[in-house]
C-alpha cells in the first residue's frame, strides 16, 4: 500500500509538471486528466472509496468534454499546435514557490487537532452523508440539468446536420458540381 502511495505521489507531481511543459493544449488536458487521476488513486487508499471513484468520474469527463471543446472551436487542429502553456515565468515561478513554502510550512509546523471520536464502520457513507445529506436528490437533479444542457449547445452549435451534403432538398440526387455540399450551399 506504500508502494502504491509513492507511486500515485511521484505519478501526480510529474504529471502536473508536464502540464506546463508539454506544448498543446490537449495533451496539457490529458496530463491534468493524469495527475487528477493518481490524485485521486491515493484518497481511494485511504478508504474513501465512494470521494476518489467520484473525483475519476468527474475528471475524465470534465476532461473529455474540455478536449472536445478544443477540437470543436480552437482555430489550430485540435488544439495540438505547439503553443507555451506559461506566461510570465518568472513570476509564475516565484508565486508557486513561495506558495509551496507557506504549505509545506503549514503543514509541518500547525499542531493539528486530534480526535477521540472512534472511526466511522463505514467512511464512505459517513462522507456521503456530511457532504450531501438529504440534498442528494437535488445534485443528481443538478446533474441531469447541466448534461442536458452540454448536449443542448452542441446540438444548437452545430448549424448543419448529416444530411447537409446533399443540399436542401433530401430527395434530390447530389449534384455533378465540383465543390462538396450540393445545391443548398
Amino acid at each position: 500500500m506504500d508502494v502504491v502511495f509513492w507511486v500515485c505521489a511521484a505519478g501526480a507531481v510529474a504529471s502536473g509538471i508536464a502540464v506546463f511543459r508539454v506544448d498543446s493544449m490537449a495533451r496539457a488536458t490529458f496530463a491534468l486528466l493524469a495527475s487528477f487521476v493518481f490524485a485521486s488513486v491515493t484518497v481511494l487508499l485511504a478508504d474513501l472509496t465512494y470521494l476518489g471513484i467520484l473525483v475519476i468520474l468527474m475528471m475524465v469527463m470534465e476532461m473529455v468534454i474540455m478536449v472536445v471543446f478544443m477540437v470543436m472551436y480552437m482555430m489550430n487542429p485540435a488544439g495540438l499546435m505547439p503553443m507555451t502553456m506559461v506566461h510570465n515565468k518568472k513570476g509564475a515561478l516565484v508565486i508557486s514557490v513561495a506558495t509551496f513554502g507557506v504549505l509545506a510550512a503549514g503543514s509541518v509546523l500547525v499542531d493539528w487537532p486530534g480526535t477521540d471520536a472512534a472511526r466511522p464502520a463505514d467512511p464512505t457513507m459517513a462522507l456521503g452523508q456530511a457532504l450531501m445529506g438529504p440534498r442528494m436528490l437535488t445534485m443528481v437533479v443538478l446533474g441531469l440539468a447541466l448534461f442536458a444542457t452540454i448536449v443542448a449547445t452542441v446540438v444548437l452549435a452545430t448549424h448543419r446536420g448529416r444530411y447537409d451534403r446533399y443540399g436542401d432538398r433530401l430527395d434530390r440526387r447530389p449534384p455533378d458540381d465540383p465543390v462538396r455540399g450540393g445545391l443548398g450551399r
